[in-house]
Order: C-alpha cells, then sequence, then structure tokens
C-alpha cells in the first residue's frame, strides 16, 4: 500500500524533504505523492503535523 495526502494538507511542506524516494512533490493545492514510487516507509505521516498523508 502507498500512502496518499488527504485534503487536510496545509502545504507546509515538512512531508516532501522526509521522503527517502522522492515521492512527494508540490501539485496545484498541496502536496502530492506518486503512489508508484512511494515504498509505504511512513516518513512523510510521522512528520506531517496535521496528519494528512494516509495510507491509500
Amino acid at each position: 500500500m502507498a500512502f496518499k495526502i488527504e485534503d487536510s494538507c496545509i502545504s507546509c511542506g515538512a512531508c516532501e524533504p522526509e521522503c527517502p524516494v522522492g515521492a512527494i512533490s508540490q501539485g496545484d493545492t498541496q502536496f502530492e505523492i506518486d503512489e508508484a514510487a512511494c515504498i509505504d516507509c511512513g516518513a512523510c505521516a510521522a512528520v506531517c503535523p496535521v496528519d494528512a498523508p494516509v495510507e491509500a
């Protein structure tokens, strides 16, 4: 299972540098996770202040 970022994302950018495979990028309105690249490590979820990354 990959992670996805829910609409509660506040675009703070805390998650992007934590991703060991570079699967997170800034989208049009919030950050997005490339589910094909995500290795389900949970590093993004651990640092998110609003718990936006969740398992898809």
